[in-house]
């Protein structure tokens, strides 16, 4: 298998200390090699150009030397504690007149991992270690040092501090990238899951308000062409033919809904039915047998999308719960009035009540409860309940300038109708949902 350079920095990154005690090896055997290479005769140059006195190496300069170097391999773990500690061989060093070798590189190292690796606060320790090292072992040292000399040494020390802090500060900035990445990552994940959420309620809605409605209407159409089949046989033509385009209609609005879930294709989209397919939703119910009278009060006009499907489903669920609930000889009325800045949609029938069925006295059936997120979703008030003299009935007022009714009369006093020459009976408070 080949190692490549990347897979090389990859693995001493993950093994610090590896890397550290190669490095620690390395230096402290230059250092040494430097000092006994130097020998007898190296340190007698060096006293006739310098005019000072230097011991010749021995062991003891050895080891001092060492302990100067060897501690590099732990600088991630105790890099302040061996910087100062360090201290203490060198000016014995250079107290005792021996060769430094390279101990002053492994001072510089470690002041360096102190920046890069520990706060400010000890980072800053760690400098004023150092110079305080720097100028006590200057003093005791027998080597001559000019002004620009000592210049010169303190702006390498400055140069691996802030080396050491820009890596450091470098690393933050980078984590603090992932932190943020990972934050928007974890964001968006949630926010498609709230998506996928929202558009499986959706759905969810669209399925059952297509397959409640036409399924209930078939029903009818079958029972009544069952009725009907010996003893009139037009009528059950007549319904069968209407049972078959239920049928095709619902299997066309089903194939939109669905559409949008393949994955394997673009999805089939038609229109959604609105408040201009009311007219044709009324025929469909009146054939399925349910009378419905249709009032249309103000001036017609281009409704937004949303709005204008939720106002289409609302009476398309209200009528299918008249024509499966209200009782065979029940009638419906369906007011739709436009107002500058509501849209007012309102569906009653005289049948059975609530009372006379279980299934619509708490408005707890799955198609209310669509309903009843319809209405929230724009802001809307929806109010569901029996009539008094008898019946059910359904009023949702929808918000037209994209602002909450806060002075709507359905917030603020009891549901009251209008009077109508088609609809004998009054109305009465009802529960108000939003």
């Amino acid at each position: 298998m080949r190692t490549t350079p990347a897979g090389l920095r990859s693995w001493f990154r993950s093994h610090p200390l590896f890397g550290d005690s190669l490095l620690a090896v390395v230096l402290t055997a230059c250092s040494l090699a430097m000092i006994v290479l130097m020998g007898p005769e190296g340190v007698a140059r060096l006293q006739a150009a310098l005019h000072v006195e230097i011991r010749p190496p021995d062991a003891l300069n050895l080891i001092l030397a060492a302990l100067c170097t060897l501690p590099v391999a732990l600088r991630r773990r105790w890099p302040f504690m061996l910087l100062a500690l360090t201290t203490v061989p060198e000016w014995a060093l250079d107290s005792l007149s021996y060769h430094t070798g390279l101990s002053e590189i492994a001072g510089l190292i470690l002041l360096y991992t102190v920046a890069a690796h520990r706060g400010l606060a000890l980072s800053l320790a760690g400098l004023a270690v150092t110079m305080v090292g720097y100028a006590v072992g200057t003093d005791l040292s027998p080597l001559p040092l000019a002004w620009p000399d000592h210049a010169v040494i303190i702006v390498i020390i400055m140069l691996c501090w802030v080396s050491g802090r820009a890596i450091r500060l470098r690393r933050a900035y980078l984590a603090e990238l992932v932190q943020r990445a990972d934050r928007l990552e974890r964001a968006r994940e949630a926010d498609t899951r709230a998506a996928r959420a929202e558009e499986r309620s959706r759905i969810a809605r669209e399925l059952h308000d297509v397959v409640a409605h036409h399924v209930s209407v078939m029903t009818v159409q079958a029972a009544a062409a069952r009725k009907m089949l010996d003893s009139d046989p037009g009528v059950t033509r007549d319904a069968l033919t209407a049972i078959e385009e239920m049928g095709r209609t619902a299997m066309a609005e089903m194939r939109n809904i669905v559409g949008v879930l393949r994955t394997d294709g673009p999805a089939e989209r038609g229109p959604q039915p609105g408040m201009a397919d009311l007219q044709t939703l009324v025929e469909q119910m009146r054939e399925a047998g349910l009378r419905i009278r249709l009032r249309v009060e103000g001036d017609r006009r281009a409704l937004p999308p949303g709005i204008d499907l939720a106002a289409y489903r609302l009476v398309q669920e209200a009528l299918t719960n008249s024509l499966r609930h209200a009782g065979p000889a029940a009638g419906a009325w369906v007011t739709v009035r436009y107002e500058p800045d509501r849209l007012t949609v309102h569906v009653e029938d005289d049948g059975r009540g609530a009372a006379a069925d279980p299934a619509r006295p708490d408005g707890k059936g799955h198609g209310l409860v669509g309903i009843r997120e319809r209405v929230a979703l724009y802001g809307g008030v929806l109010r569901i309940g029996p009539r008094s003299g008898g019946g059910f009935e359904v009023r949702a007022q929808f918000p037209l300038n994209h602002s909450p009714l806060t002075h709507s009369p359905l917030k603020h006093s009891p549901l009251t109708h209008s009077p109508r020459t088609h609809s004998p009976l009054g109305g009465g408070p009802l529960k108000e949902t939003a």
